[in-house]
């Protein structure tokens, strides 16, 4: 018998952790079922509160965040307007929906340290070790041990990056949708900017968002449970609502393990 095991990649949509920079932070505002009976009976001329049942009407929340809150997938559009070729970037409702499924590789980095920013030989050797070979429509997870910190403040300072060598790596075999655990593809930004302070080389910001205006590609960020994955043998299913010329969209990925019993 087969057994399918579904886990949940994304994490939750929240306004009260630092998830995200200042002035990024999800605003969430909730509106209970008693707030909702005051609504519903607006709606209804006549109707009582203590008409509805239990004197409750809907709950419902309104939200204030950009298109990168939460776990989501970036579109090309996200980190140029166009290609190196000249070429337009597509926003997120233009990206091919076979883009977001396929078979699945967990790349296990949570040995490097944060800022640390991944090279190609370092994929080559993690392949290696799980014995894969990468193939057109693979959809390469990272986790880089940032998942565990998501929700305390030193989040956004977690984890290692995939440089501009090591996403062409990628790329260039044909790969289309990457993912991490971190905030961002990029190592941290603020190890990045202090490599800058003293380097002054401008080909080390967002080095690895940029390698798409060579090869387009969507990431997705702020991922979890990445550690419940195998290396392989698991399907990743990760589609973005559909915001219009959006630069992203919110996403709820999964992976789906088979099992033979």
């Amino acid at each position: 018998m087969k057994i399918r095991q579904i886990i949940d990649l994304s994490v939750s949509l929240r306004g009260d952790i630092p998830s995200d920079p200042p002035g990024f932070i999800p605003e969430i505002e909730y509106a209970d079922h008693k707030q909702g009976a005051r609504q519903m009976a607006q709606s209804f001329p006549g109707l009582s509160v203590n008409d509805l049942p239990g004197h409750e009407g809907w709950a419902v929340e309104k939200v204030n965040m950009s298109t990168h809150a939460g776990t989501h997938i970036d579109a090309p559009y996200h980190y140029r307007s166009v290609t190196d070729d000249g070429k337009q970037m597509p926003t997120i409702d233009e990206i091919p929906l076979d883009w977001f499924h396929g078979p699945g590789v967990m790349l296990d980095f949570r040995h490097f340290a944060d800022g640390h920013v991944v090279t190609a030989k370092e994929i080559e050797t993690e392949l290696s070790r799980i014995n894969h070979k990468l193939a057109p429509g693979d959809i390469v997870l990272v986790n880089t041990s940032a998942g565990a910190k998501y929700g305390e403040k030193d989040y956004l300072d977690s984890g290692c990056g995939m440089g501009r060598e090591a996403t062409l790596y990628l790329t260039e075999r044909g790969v289309r949708l990457v993912g991490t655990d971190a905030w961002s593809w990029d190592a941290p930004f603020s190890k990045t900017a202090k490599r800058y302070e003293k380097e002054k080389d401008p080909a080390i910001v967002w080095e690895g968002h940029f390698a798409g205006s060579k090869i387009p590609y969507c990431q997705i960020e702020k991922l979890a449970n990445l550690d419940q994955l195998p290396s392989t043998g698991f399907y990743v299913m990760a589609f973005p609502v559909k915001v219009q010329k959006a630069s992203a969209g919110w996403a709820r990925p999964v992976a789906i393990l088979h099992y033979e019993d």
